[in-house]
């Protein structure tokens, strides 16, 4: 039984862990004028697939809300000097 509890703890701590990183997610230490602008970003993010709605920046990443092509609402990170995708969320 403490073997099970502990295991439950552990997976919780880390799965906690993954979602922190993911909102704490540094894209780039470029300067902002160094960066791709909204629409290239969205135009990324369009040829990846993706249905843009809405696109801000979240600390130092260009974050996007789309739909992606099985119809899932998607928060996808990208990195705004790129233009790479860093990572997503799907709902």
């Amino acid at each position: 039984m403490k073997t099970f509890i502990l295991a439950t703890f552990m997976l919780t701590a880390a799965a906690t862990g993954l979602a922190h990183a993911a909102e704490g997610q540094n894209c780039t230490n470029a300067p902002k004028d160094k960066w791709l602008s909204e629409d290239s970003v969205k135009e990324k993010a369009k040829a990846a697939g993706l249905d843009v709605r809405r696109l801000k920046v979240e600390g130092s990443c260009y974050e996007v809300y789309a739909i992606d092509t099985k119809g899932n609402k998607v928060e996808a990170l990208f990195n705004p000097e790129t233009g790479e995708a860093v990572g997503n969320e799907v709902e």
